[in-house]
């Protein structure tokens, strides 16, 4: 009995893991859908309101209720899921290719150079990222554009310090060595036996590295950082209806529901990823 009671535990931790996952993949699937193809989940204008439905509570025809114009919340919050979802993957690449372009160098160049751009990856580190991300758009100016480059840009130190050990760790196995010594180019060798090694870990940094992204691109729109009224965008959302949360719960509650479902979501399927890569 003491045998198969352990067993049974691990099997149920696993089907509990794989039920998670499902659903996170659900969620992301329906945040897909309503970035791309929004008007076939809503018929409502997320921009035209009708004054006399102000304030109105979730109900058949207002899932997510109206706002204090009587624009329906559900529609503004599947429409505003684009420029939300465009600023996060914006951003995520952004860190990634300029992270990773210079954690490649530092590593596999080494000396001088690599202390060089260590030590400004250890100031930007010294930084919160989202502190940084408000002065960085504060000196670009407002707009989602702006805002995925400034996050994108807070987020470059984690993506190269990871990078750069990815490198060393492989700049010393047998076969880059040989291919040294075989008077390979440092190009070629970077793009044939580098890469190829470092590549696993620093794609599950970014997909875990979604979450934050979302996170930060929803607080620098609900700060007013981001898009203009009436362009909806889920910080937006978040941010009108907080005048009217003892009256109107619902205002701020869903939309804000739908970034923690979302980031939730990206988390877990980032440590699914995660961990198939560490297995393999």
């Amino acid at each position: 009995m003491s045998l198969i009671l352990p067993v049974d535990g691990v099997r149920a931790r696993r089907q509990r893991f794989a039920v998670t996952l499902w659903l996170s993949l659900g969620v992301l699937l329906v945040v897909a859908l309503w970035a791309i193809f929004p008007a076939i989940f809503t018929h409502q204008d997320p921009l035209i309101g009708d004054p006399l439905q102000a304030l109105q509570p979730p109900s058949t025809a207002h899932w997510f209720g109206t706002d204090h114009l009587g624009r329906d919340i559900y529609s503004r919050t599947v429409f505003g899921t684009a420029l939300t979802l465009k600023a996060t993957l914006f951003s995520v690449a952004i860190a990634l290719v300029i992270g990773a372009t210079i954690g490649v160098i530092a590593g596999y160049v080494g000396g001088r150079v690599d202390q060089l751009f260590m030590r400004v990856i250890d100031v930007l580190m010294a930084i919160p990222n989202l502190l940084l991300a408000m002065a960085i758009v504060t000196v670009l100016g407002f707009g989602t554009l702006h805002i995925a480059i400034a996050v994108g840009l807070s987020s470059i130190a984690t993506f190269a310090r990871l990078s750069r050990g990815e490198v060393l760790r492989s700049k010393v196995n047998l076969f880059v060595e040989a291919a040294q010594a075989g008077g390979v180019s440092h190009l070629t060798i970077i793009r044939r036996h580098i890469i190829p090694h470092a590549l696993a870990p620093v794609l599950s940094l970014a997909a875990l590295e979604l979450g934050f992204a979302l996170l930060s691109v929803s607080a620098l729109s609900f700060l007013g950082f981001g898009a203009p009224p009436p362009q909806p965008e889920w910080g937006l959302l978040v941010s009108e209806g907080r005048n009217y949360i003892a009256a109107a719960w619902w205002y701020t509650s869903l939309p804000g529901l739908m970034i923690v479902l979302a980031v939730l979501a990206t988390n877990r399927v980032a440590g699914f990823i995660q961990d198939r890569s560490e297995e393999a």
